[in-house]
């Protein structure tokens, strides 16, 4: 079987520090799956905020999550706190791919990466929307859309 391989870029946009906490463990004793996706969104909501904005008002259009794609690098556990890493690329009219990595914090192991396809959406009209010109200067976006 093919494996998803996620290619990541040389600088990261933003970055925040979330700890795992003992409902982010399955019965492993590892981080779950489905925790790391609940993490991402956080992580997510962090670097929309670091702009100054809200998920359902970047420059009067809101965002949704498209598609997404990850690969697990190691295992992490109770009690570590995760360095959340993620930047724009792949731009297109409606939207980017944030890409982004998941390291430990005080051993730097990568623990998981991957990218999330953003999709600009007016809710008013439930239909995509372009991407605001204000927010791709706001984040200094240089890729063609």
């Amino acid at each position: 079987m093919a494996r998803i391989q996620i290619e990541l870029p040389e600088q990261f946009l933003f970055s925040t520090d979330i700890p795992i906490y003992i409902t982010h463990i399955n019965k492993a004793q590892h981080l779950d799956n489905a925790a790391l996706i609940a993490l991402l969104s956080e992580a997510r909501v962090r670097f929309f905020r670091s702009f100054g904005y809200d998920e359902l008002d970047v420059e009067g259009v809101g965002i949704v999550v498209a598609d997404a794609a990850l690969q697990y690098k190691s295992e992490a556990f109770h009690g570590e706190t995760l360095v959340f890493s993620m930047a724009p690329a792949d731009y297109n009219k409606y939207g980017f791919d944030l890409m982004w990595t998941v390291a430990d914090k005080a051993s730097g192991r990568e623990v998981a990466r991957g990218k999330m396809g953003i999709l600009f959406f007016d809710y008013a009209a439930k239909r995509a929307a372009l991407i605001p010109p204000a927010f791709k200067a706001k984040i200094g976006a240089t890729e063609a859309a």
